[in-house]
This record gives C-alpha cells, structure tokens and sequence, in this order.
C-alpha cells in the first residue's frame, strides 16, 4: 500500500521512448496587484498564440494541468505552441504564507494581472485553459481585454490589420516601443480617456464648424479612414483639405514622410507661408488629381478637376478647398 502511495504523489512522467524533457523557465512579475508567478515551457511560434492556463482553487499549475499536458495524444497539440502556466498568488510551490491581515486580490484583479504577464513575455495572442475559479479569471479578462493587452489593443488603433500582418521591421518596431513603454499604465488611461471622447458634434454649414484652414491626412489602408472621410463631409469644403495617401496605412508619418512632406509645403504655400520656388513635385507619384469645391448660395456647388502626371512637372497648388488622391 505504502509503494502505492508513492506512485500516486509522483509529479512527473516517464518519458515516452525518444521524448526529451521540456524546458522549464519561470518568471514572477509585479503588477499592481503583487506579484504573480508563470511557468513557460516552449519556444513562441510565429503568428500562433500561446496557450496559456489558469488553475482552480486549491491547486496550483502542475496539480491542475499536468495530467492532461502528459497525455500521450497532448504531445502532438503542445509541441505546436508554447504554454504559460499562471499560479494564482501564493499558491506556487514554496510560496510563502501571506502575512496576517494581507488583502488577497479579488478575481477581477485576478484578470487584471494578466495584460502584465503578456506584456512582460511581449505575447499578442492566448488560447486560455481555465478550470473552476481559472475559468472565470480567463473569462473576466477575455470581456475587458477583448482577448488582447492594452498594447495590442493600441497597435491595433495606430495600424491596420494588413499593417500588423505583414509584422514589417515598423510594425516590429512600434510594437516594442508600446509593449515595453516604462509607462504602460499611464499610456492605458489616456487610451481609456480616448475611448470615452466625445463626438465633436461638426456640423457643414453650421455653428460647430473649424473655421480655420485645415488639412486632414488619411492612408488608404488607414484602421479609421471611413471616420476621416465622414469628419471630411462635415468641414467647410472652402476651408479644407484632404489627402487620402495610397499605399500607407495609419501612420503616414511613419510610411510616407516625403509624401506628407510635400503635401504639408502645399499647404503652408495656399496660406502664403512659402514661395513656390521651393515646391518640389511628388516624385514618387505618378498620378495626382486635384478637385476643388465652392458653395454658391449655400445650396450650388460647382467643381473643378485638376488631372497631372507627376512626370510632367509639379502639382500645382491654390487655395485651401482641395481633395488630393495621390497614389504611387
């Protein structure tokens, strides 16, 4: 009976013929909750999410999961993905006992450590595996994280999608400059204060209205062109310009700076702010168009149209009032 019991504490499992260990790396960050303890076995997978698990009550990781991540038929499942195992706080092997009167955190807050352990392994995406208690961590964190860390969610504000799929050095780039911010908690509540903006409430013709000259930039494959377009709709048309950049995305100041470049100096030379000697033509472009709109007793409108070939010389400039498409 006693060799019995011995068999049934044993943690770990005979290796099948050929399998090698797994490595084991384990971390502990600090969030604003405590610390919290994760266990890594793998290495990432391009463009597939981590699994990641989170125990019930009364268990830890190993006591919760490692039946079913030993399974013979899991092996096959496991070696595509790499794991994260979260022990709740306190709960990890040899953990301390938490001194008297310690304010254990609340479930939520539970959820809410979470985006610190994405952000700390730089993981966009998660499969989660939650039992009991874990289930309704996972499941609390997937209704405010919307399945993403407030990183990913940002990213996903300043790039498209295409952007973020092709994961260029850019993208690459950006990423980590949002992930690894020192001031990621203070970037989430201007994101939250963003979030919770009200509408400017334009309105063409109206008493909300910009009065001044302005420009408005959209990349075609922009995440928020159809909100630049609508807020193009509402503008004095005499009063504004709008460029829709081909080949960029959410950030033309990043993916086409001598584009945005030009266009500014047109911008600056309707006001009257620079002579046209030091106008350069888009050179990249090969195709620019030009239209104009004037209200005529506030319910005509006449138009015109302006079509160059940017091998033939520069695109002309003129009064703020202007729609520019410009594709290379």
């Amino acid at each position: 009976m006693a060799e019995l019991q011995e068999v049934q504490i044993t943690e770990e499992k005979p290796l099948l013929p050929g399998q090698t260990p797994e490595a084991a790396k384990t971390h502990s960050v600090e969030t604003p909750y405590g610390s919290v303890t994760f266990t890594v076995y793998g290495t990432p997978k391009p463009k597939r999410p981590a699994i990641f698990t989170y125990h019930d009550v009364g268990l830890n990781y190993k006591s919760c999961f490692q039946p079913l991540f030993q399974f013979g038929d899991m092996q096959e499942i496991i070696q595509n993905f790499v794991r994260v195992h979260v022990d709740a706080p306190g709960m990890e092997e040899g953990a301390p006992v938490f001194p008297l009167g310690y304010q254990y955190p609340s479930l939520d807050q539970l959820a809410d450590m979470i985006p610190c352990i994405l952000q700390y392994l730089n993981f966009s995406t998660i499969i989660g595996i939650g039992v009991g208690a874990g289930a309704y961590v996972l499941s609390r964190y997937a209704l405010t994280g919307l399945t993403s860390s407030v990183a990913e969610m940002i990213l996903g504000h300043l790039f498209s999608q295409e952007e973020l799929s092709r994961n260029s050095e850019l993208i690459q780039k950006y990423r980590n400059i949002v992930t690894h911010a020192p001031n990621l908690e203070n970037i989430e509540l201007y994101w939250n204060s963003y979030n919770n903006r009200r509408d400017l409430n334009f309105e063409r013709g109206g008493d909300i209205t910009l009065k001044c000259p302005v420009m408005l930039v959209v990349g075609d494959q922009a995440p928020h062109e159809d909100a630049v377009v609508e807020c193009n709709s509402k503008l004095d048309p005499t009063q504004t310009s709008f460029l829709k950049m081909a080949d960029s995305g959410g950030q033309p100041q990043l993916t086409q700076p001598g584009k945005l470049t030009e266009a500014i100096k047109y911008f600056l030379q309707g006001m009257g702010y620079m002579a046209s000697s030091c106008m350069t033509r888009l050179s990249r472009s090969r195709t620019a168009s030009l239209t104009s709109a004037a209200s005529i007793d506030g319910s005509r409108s006449r138009s015109r149209t302006l079509s160059q070939s940017s091998e033939s010389g520069t695109l002309s400039s003129g009064p703020p009032g202007h729609t520019m498409e410009v594709s290379c």
